[in-house]
C-alpha cells in the first residue's frame, strides 16, 4: 500500500535528518570538511516546505554517497514521492551522468527535485565556499557549473519559492535571483541570460 503525500509517514524529517547525519558521518566534502554539514544545510534550507520535500533534502546525497538503495528508503518508510526526488537529483540515476547541465535540465523537470536542487546549490556557493574551490582549482573551479545551472533552476519554480530557499541557506545570492528576474543586468555576475530575447 502505498501512502499518500498528506498521509502521515512513519518515517520523519527528524529520521531523514538523523539518517543523513548517519550515512555521511565519515565522508568529507571537496574542501576536506564533514559532508554532514551540507546535507544537513540542504534539508534546514526546505524548511518552509511539504514533508516529502524536506526528507528528499535531507537525503538528497544518500543514494550518491552511500550504499542505501529506493528499496531500502521505501522499506525504512520514506514516501514513493521523497524517494522520486531523492532519484532525480542523483546524478548515477541520469541518462548521460557526465553532462551536468543535462541533468540539470532533466532536474528541472521536475518542480520538487528542483526546489531541492536549488538548495544543493545554494550551499555549494556560498562566498566562502566558492573562494576556498576557486582557490584549490583556480583553472577551472567547479562552481562555474553551479552558477550556469542557477538561471535553470530558477526558471522552472516561482520566484517567491527560490527566494524562500535562498533566504535560509545564501542570502548572497538574493540579488542576483532579483537580476535575473528583472532582466536587470546589473548584478556582478556573467550568468545573466535568463532573459534572453529568444529568436
Amino acid at each position: 500500500m502505498t501512502e499518500s503525500a498528506d498521509a502521515p509517514h512513519r518515517f520523519t524529517v527528524e529520521t531523514a535528518k538523523v539518517l543523513a547525519e548517519v550515512a555521511h558521518n565519515r565522508q568529507k566534502d571537496k574542501l576536506k570538511r564533514p559532508y554532514r554539514e551540507h546535507v544537513l544545510a540542504v534539508g534546514d534550507a526546505l524548511a518552509d516546505f511539504d514533508d516529502d520535500i524536506r526528507i528528499a533534502g535531507y537525503l538528497h546525497d544518500i543514494a550518491e554517497d552511500t550504499p542505501m538503495t529506493r528499496q531500502a528508503l521505501l522499506d525504512m518508510g520514506v514516501s514513493e514521492r521523497a524517494a522520486d526526488i531523492i532519484e532525480r537529483v542523483t546524478k548515477r540515476f541520469h541518462e548521460n551522468p557526465d553532462d551536468y547541465q543535462a541533468g540539470i535540465r532533466y532536474i528541472a523537470e521536475d518542480h520538487d527535485a528542483t526546489l531541492v536542487k536549488i538548495a544543493d546549490n545554494a550551499h555549494n556557493s556560498l562566498p566562502e565556499r566558492v573562494q576556498a574551490l576557486a582557490e584549490k582549482w583556480p583553472d577551472k573551479p567547479p562552481v562555474t557549473r553551479y552558477n550556469e545551472a542557477r538561471p535553470v533552476l530558477y526558471a522552472a519554480v516561482p520566484v517567491e519559492e527560490t527566494r524562500k530557499i535562498l533566504a535560509r541557506i545564501n542570502p548572497w545570492l538574493l540579488e542576483e535571483l532579483d537580476a535575473m528576474t528583472a532582466g536587470a543586468g546589473h548584478a556582478d555576475h556573467g550568468n545573466l541570460s535568463y532573459n534572453a530575447p529568444e529568436a
